[in-house]
């Protein structure tokens, strides 16, 4: 057994690909914010093959764990020389191992929030990547609003504060380099929001704007926000993939990566101050995203959300398992093919048919093991961003949409099963329950909450498909309202 460092590389087997190159020479160009497994399974993978490639050498990352919980990712990189072993969970179960080197700093903002400012100060660094959730820039996911009256923007905002919020920590970046005569860098976001870009650059430069006009001013007009889209399915590590890694390979890692074959990149060419080849090693860099954007969003993420509500109330655990279920398998090809395709403009170079069958495998991957639990983890973050734009469009263009309400109807279901807010994962918890413990005299009280739903309760055809669907999973159950689904639209009553 070889525990994983920057001197034992040499002695792992074979099998295992390592770093050929020389990490000592590699110079951050990339500061990252939100260092998880996502971003190591991702952008992180990428930019280690432009190492290899040899292509690569000014565009190292720092990594940058923004909150106190990211505390042991600091002391794992540490142990580890910032290596970690990326593990592949290949459909016919075999496995393949990588170790990524390209993260050649870290750095734990709570601990030193000025080595993270003066790290995204350096002249050397043109772009800095976020990984920070669908809930991380802090807006109205109805209105886009930037939530000026939350704790941590208020006490990033006092004078003289340390920053310890990724807008308050970026902002201080961009002031120190513009004092210095150093162009801003590019801010690229790689969560699952749509517009990805325009929304970061609004949240950033309203907080900005909150420390100066001028200075919001300057953000929207001077600091590139590039939009991305990021593809690949990657669930938590558990000490069983630990063990896995140990038993194959003869590594020991203290906290490797697993996620499937599948990885997708698609990223807007809006780089004045420079960016690496990534094209070479197999990004997608385009003029325009949102089309790719829209594709994963409304087909991948919403699917997940068809499956992650309705799952656990047919007795499910994991995805592969709902996925497989032939009931919830033919409600989420449905859902694909007649509400969430419908919606999408032409996307360049996708046969949509092939994409929408190709996801269908991917979820009924049994040896990925990505759970339903962690896919809907911050669901009234994720439902507005992925399921009620779809909703909104086909009710706007007379399309199908009971299969979308009935999602919402599980979601708020599962939600009133529950006996308190305890172990649910979402920051707008203790009022998600009481809504839906509300919904049993009032079933349409959770769509009065205008901050998640918008005007989505004044609709017409989804309150009524919305209603009969949460009717039917009370009085007949899950099984049987996702035959009726299959079948047509239910009636309440």
């Amino acid at each position: 057994m070889t525990r994983l460092s920057a001197a034992t590389l040499a002695e792992l087997p074979a099998s295992v690909w390592t770093p050929r190159y020389d990490r000592a020479a590699v110079r951050a160009g990339v500061v990252h914010l939100g260092v998880g497994s996502f971003h190591r399974a991702h952008q992180a993978l990428y930019l280690d093959r432009l190492l290899e490639a040899g292509a690569g050498q000014d565009w190292g990352i720092c990594g940058v764990g923004v909150l106190p919980a990211d505390r042991r990712m600091a002391e794992v990189m540490a142990a580890q020389d910032r290596l970690y072993t990326l593990v592949e969970k290949h459909p016919d179960g075999h496995l393949t191992a990588r170790v990524v080197g390209s993260l050649v700093g870290y750095r734990l903002a709570p601990d030193d929030p000025g080595a993270v400012v003066e790290a995204m100060a350096a002249p050397g660094t043109r772009i800095v990547t976020l990984t920070v959730t669908e809930g991380g820039y802090n807006a109205s996911a109805a209105t886009g609003e930037f939530d000026a009256t939350a704790p941590a923007v208020v006490a990033d905002l006092r004078p003289g504060a340390a920053p310890a919020t990724v807008f308050g920590l970026v902002t201080e970046a961009l002031v120190r380099r513009r004092a210095r005569g150093l162009p801003p860098f590019a801010v690229a976001s790689c969560d699952n929001v749509p517009a990805n870009g325009a929304l970061a650059r609004r949240s950033f430069a309203a907080f900005a704007g909150l420390r100066d006009d001028a200075l919001g001013e300057w953000v929207t007009r001077e600091v590139p926000f590039p939009s991305s889209m990021v593809d690949r399915i990657t669930p938590v590590t558990t000490d069983d993939d630990r063990a896995r890694l140990a038993a194959t390979f003869g590594v020991e890692d203290r906290w490797p990566v697993v996620c499937e074959p599948w990885t997708q990149w698609v990223l807007e060419d809006a780089f004045p101050a420079g960016r690496p080849p990534l094209e070479d090693v197999g990004v997608q860099v385009v003029g325009d995203v949102v089309p790719y954007e829209l594709m994963k969003l409304r087909l991948l993420n919403a699917g997940h959300q068809v499956l992650g509500h309705l799952g656990p109330l047919l007795g499910h655990e994991h995805v592969h398992e709902a996925t497989r279920d032939p009931l919830l398998r033919e409600l989420l090809v449905g859902y694909l093919e007649e509400e969430g395709t419908p919606t999408l403009p032409p996307v360049p170079g996708t046969d949509l048919r092939r994409y929408r069958a190709e996801l269908v495998t991917r979820f009924g991957n049994p040896h990925v093991r990505d759970t339903l639990a962690r896919i809907v983890e911050h669901a009234s973050d994720r439902l507005p961003q992925f399921l009620f734009p779809v909703l909104r469009a086909n009710l706007d263009r007379g399309g199908e949409v009971r299969r979308s309400a009935a999602v919402v109807a599980a979601w708020v279901h599962g939600l009133e099963r529950r006996g308190d807010a305890a172990g649910l994962v979402d920051a707008r918890r203790d009022r998600l329950v009481a809504a839906a413990r509300r919904s049993r005299e009032d079933p349409l009280a959770p769509l009065a909450d205008r901050e998640l739903f918008g005007d989505l309760g004044d609709r017409p055809r989804f309150a009524a498909a919305y209603r009969a669907a949460l009717d039917s999973l009370r009085t007949r159950g899950a099984a049987a309202t996702v035959e009726a689904l299959l079948r047509g639209p239910l009636r309440e009553g």
